[in-house]
Parts: structure tokens; sequence; C-alpha cells
């Protein structure tokens, strides 16, 4: 495969909220051709670059991505057109009816790409979700996203373009990891609490609004309006011949790359400023570990992937520095996944955090048994829930073991490895974001301590308390119930690796009861 031009690097603004990606390109760029100054491109700027897109019917749109080969770009990679006609299948038995929806969100700290584009292109997005529509006969297009400023960005991208024949709306939904499953999402647009349903639900027999809905990852969008505008054989003309076109990734969690399939992983890194280091975890926290050696080879392309039980996934790529303990930074997402938990299974609400804890066990010097208890946590959490986030934490962590087996063989004897853990794997919230360096200090997770956290305490309002218990259940440790069944006390120190279990339970009181307060 040929690269087709010198890598370039394009810097771009914040906009107000962090973290903002940088943008760049291995060889010409298609979803991001345009951005090349320090401004998104406004509903002028998108025609001037892109032109406007055709209008197809449903059986064009499908031949188009088949002829393309476009797969989705979220997740799974499921193919594009048999979606496509599965929704039209759909429409068959709804009176012709159907809905359209952008997942927008990204819950992982790891991934950026979808919210550059509807930051810096989101006419491409709206080209793309609009060509779906009409082609469908859709009767709205709904995106769900969870930053404030990625939604001000659509929603102003949509004002420009005037009165629109198909509906469009952008809507804010809640910022956690599971809220891009598709129940969940749907179920969020539909402003509901946006859970996962925990029932195999295909959206294209049921999704927004009850009807048969065609629900696709940004990118995909985006992709299919650049294809649409290229015809199949422009597109195919750029990538592996298998799986034509480009791809976006998050390159360490800052730097959002376009290159084409096929590219090797190596030059994507090296473009990045960055090499494989002591491994590279692919498709973020659902995903895989590439040893360095698998790194330097691998490309781009989901044979090459395969190879490795490997998959692109949502496009994160997140190598590890050599300056960072793996076993330490593991255990830090670790926690934070089980923090992420929906609460609506056992598998998930009690196994995860079980799971985490036997790892900081394991990590800790907890021996061989420590070590055995994690594989039999990873065990019982598997194909169990209600959703699919305990199966993708427990191969995060069965990668891990299975990349580093010697770092936390290491570890969990005693020797440790003497290396902090930097937080070279990005996570959101003061507990599981705290890191720790020789200079203060502080050891790595499972064996020392970390710069102290402001104090903090959650708090009861016993007006307002009817005795629920969820509290108890969210916040084991901190929550006692007494024999009535209310908390047996109305201030509670709070520790900071429970921050995030305590705001769970202050979002779920159904009585609005708790709330957390800073200071002693």
């Amino acid at each position: 495969m040929t690269l087709l031009a010198p890598a370039t690097t394009v810097p771009v603004p914040a906009v107000g909220q962090a973290p903002v990606p940088a943008l760049a390109a291995l060889g010409p760029p298609r979803l991001l051709a345009g951005l090349d100054g320090a401004e998104p491109l406004d509903r002028v700027a998108h025609l001037t670059r892109h032109g406007s897109p055709p209008d197809l019917s449903a059986s064009e749109l499908v031949a188009l991505a088949e002829d393309t080969g476009l797969r989705g770009r979220g997740g799974a990679g499921f193919p594009f057109a048999r979606k496509l006609s599965a929704v039209v299948a759909g429409q068959r038995r709804a009176d012709g009816r159907a809905a359209v929806v952008v997942n927008g969100s990204e819950g992982e700290p790891g991934c950026l790409k979808d919210t550059a584009l509807l930051l810096y292109a989101p006419h491409l997005v709206l080209d793309g979700a609009l060509l779906a529509a009409r082609a469908l006969g859709a009767e709205e297009v709904a995106i769900g996203v969870t930053r404030a400023d990625v939604a001000r960005s659509v929603r102003r991208a949509v004002a420009e373009r005037g009165p629109l024949s198909t509906p469009v709306r952008a809507e804010l939904l809640a910022e956690r990891f599971v809220t891009g499953e598709g129940t969940a999402l749907t179920d969020g647009l539909n402003r509901g609490p946006g859970l996962p349903s925990g029932r195999k639900v295909r959206s294209s027999e049921r999704g927004l609004n009850g009807l048969p809905t065609l629900l696709s990852n940004t990118e995909t969008y985006a992709q299919l309006a650049v294809a649409a505008r290229m015809g199949a054989l422009g597109y195919r003309n750029t990538g592996d011949p298998a799986e034509p076109g480009t791809i976006l990734l998050t390159v360490g969690g800052k730097r959002v790359v376009e290159a084409p399939t096929g590219a090797p992983l190596a030059r994507v890194l090296a473009l990045c400023g960055l090499g494989p280091g002591q491994g590279v975890l692919i498709g973020g926290y659902h995903g895989t570990w590439l040893p360095a050696s698998a790194a330097r080879t691998a490309l781009l392309t989901r044979d090459s992937l395969a190879a490795y039980d490997a998959v692109l996934g949502a496009g994160a790529v997140l190598p590890l520095p050599e300056g960072t303990c793996p076993a330490g930074e593991t255990v830090r997402v670790a926690r934070w996944m089980a923090a992420e938990s929906a609460g609506q299974c056992g598998p998930c609400f009690l196994g995860l955090p079980a799971l985490a804890d036997a790892l900081g066990q394991a990590v800790g010097g907890g021996g061989q048994r420590a070590l055995d208890a994690v594989r039999a946590r990873m065990r019982a959490v598997e194909r169990r829930g209600a959703c699919s986030h305990p199966d993708g934490t427990a191969r995060f962590v069965a990668s891990a073991l299975a990349a580093f087996p010697e770092e936390f063989a290491g570890h969990a004897h005693g020797g440790g490895c003497g290396r902090p853990v930097l937080g070279a794997l990005p996570v959101t919230g003061d507990a599981y974001g705290a890191v720790s360096t020789p200079e203060d200090g502080g050891r790595h997770a499972g064996g020392g301590a970390r710069p102290r956290a402001p104090e903090q305490r959650l708090l009861v309002d016993w007006t307002l308390c009817q005795g629920h218990g969820l509290c108890a259940d969210l916040a084991p440790g901190i929550v006692r119930l007494g024999p009535d069944g209310y908390p047996e006390r109305a201030a509670m120190p709070l520790p900071a690796r429970m921050r995030r279990r305590a705001q769970l339970a202050v979002r779920r009181c159904p009585a609005l009861a708790l709330r957390v307060q800073d200071g002693g």
C-alpha cells in the first residue's frame, strides 16, 4: 500500500471544554479535509470544500455501502449495508415509519474522534445522517452527545441549514461509559434514564420512539457522506483493497489521526511522536493489548489485528510509555471501569468492584492466591451482564495479564517494578485520575501512598430521607444502615477512592437526600 502524501499536523485550539484533540492526517485527509486552519467548518466553508451531497434512494444507499465495504466505526464494525437493509425490512412491518440516530457519545476518556468531527466538521456528519433519513423517509434524526460544547456545535450547525424536511435534534445525555450502548442511547434520546435495557433489542426493529431505527456511530455517517460524493470507485482508491477508505483514530488520548486503512500502526504512532513503548492498547478499555513487537509490524486492517485477537473498536490507540507501571495502570483503569457501572445487574455492580479490588490486592503483593482470585472474578462476570460492560472489562484485565505476565507476577510476589503510575491510560475523576511520582514520595496503585486528596463527606438530609436503603448498596463501606433501615449517621467521611461511588449514590437517591460536601 502506498501512503499518498507526507504526514501533516493540524493544530486546533480549545473551544470551551477540555480535552479538545489536535488533528493530524497520514496522507490526504477526507473527513478532516479543510481543517487546516484554526476554525471549524461552518456551512459555507463546508460546501466550498466538499460540495453538495447527492440524494440517493434506500436501494442506492444499500448498494453504495456494499460497494464501498462500509462498516460501522463505533465498536463491532458491523456492515452498514446489512444494518440499513434491516431497517428497510423493519419499515415494512411499521407502516413505512423509521428514525435515524447518530451515536455521538464517547464515554471513554481515550476516545475523541467523534468529538473532533462534531466540533470541527459537524456538517459532514449531518450530511450523512440526512442522506440516510431522506432515503428511508425517516421521521426524525436524533444525535446523542455527552459534552455541552459538542451539543452547542451540532445545534449551531443545524441552525445554519435553515428549515429541514427531516427534523434534527441534538440531545445532551449523561456522561458515562455505558451511555453509548445502543439501548441506553435510545432510552436517553427517548428521555428515559439512559440505561441499557438488559435485553437483546435490535434498533432496526424497535429504537427511537419505538420505530425501526438506523443507529450508527458519528464517523460512520461522515464516511457515508464522503462515499456518496466520491462514488464507490473514488472511495476505494485509498486504503486496503479488502476494506477501503480511511479511518479515524484517537492516539494517546490527545490526537485524532485520519489514516488510510492498511497503514502501519507504527507509522501512525510516529506521526504523533510516539513509539510502541511497553505495548499498545487497541480498541480502548474493552480492547486488547498488542505487545511492542506486534505494534511495530501490525497494519490497521481487521485481518492484521485479528491475528492478535484485537479489533479497532472505537478507534482508541493507547501506547504505554516505558516509564510507567503496567500493573498499576491496569488497576487504575479497572477501578474506574467498575465505577462506570450502570448499577443494574450484579455481575456489573458487584462483580466489577470485586474484580478491581482483587486486582489491587494482587498488585499490592497478595501472592499467587490473589492472582488466582483475579481470574476467578473474571470468570464470575463473563457473559452474565445486562450489557457488554462486564465482559469488556474482564477482557481488558485478561489482556493485561497476558501482555505483562512478569509485571503482575513480580508485584504479586512482593518484588514490584519500582516505577510510578503516570496515568498514561486516561480516566476521569479525582480518585482514579490521581498519579504517583517519585518526587511526591508516593508509590503506585496496590502498594503505597498517594498525594492526599482534599477531605470530603457524604451528608444525609434527614428531612428528605425516606429509608430506601439504596445508598448502602451503592456506597458499601461508607453508608451503613441501622435496624430501622435508615443510615446510621448523617455525615460520613468519604475516602478519595470511594468518591465515584458516593457520587453515584447521590445521583440515584430516590428522595434526593444525599450530597457531597468539601472540607472536614
